[in-house]
């Protein structure tokens, strides 16, 4: 199950830029997960559970939103939504030779959102949920 390894990679990702941004727990992380990435949004929910333990995610709720797979046809132009499974054959003019996927192989981290550590010098205990985005991605 590849999504265990998926949600780690999340996790960490997540972690890192969330210290570096002085987070003390964070609260959401928004996915964008294309519909070709192979990746099953429950399996992937349950993973990144477990892998959210003892972490400054923990509790963390993740929100999956998903991106329909699209491909254009460069002989007639066409653009269209491939489904699932893919039809790469063209509705436009029938080839499938010179077809593109131009969506629903993404996975990335949208947005994620977390409550900052409270200054030292304030006495209030909790400070305001901040939003941040993006994060960078690991290329």
């Amino acid at each position: 199950m590849h999504e265990m390894s998926i949600a780690m990679a999340v996790v960490s990702q997540v972690e890192e830029a969330a210290q570096a941004g002085g987070a003390r727990v964070v609260t959401s992380v928004r996915l964008e997960v294309g519909e070709l990435a192979g990746v099953v949004p429950d399996a992937l929910a349950f993973c990144f559970e477990l892998a959210c333990a003892g972490t400054v995610l923990e509790g963390a709720e993740l929100v999956t939103e998903p991106l329909p797979a699209r491909a254009r046809c460069h002989s007639c132009t066409d653009d269209w939504a491939v489904g699932m499974p893919p039809e790469l054959c063209c509705p436009g003019c029938g080839k499938a030779t010179d077809v593109e996927l131009t969506a629903g192989r993404e996975l990335r981290i949208l947005s994620v959102n977390w409550e900052d550590c409270p200054d030292t010098d304030t006495d209030t205990d909790t400070a305001p949920a901040r939003h941040r985005q993006p994060i960078p991605e690991e290329r």
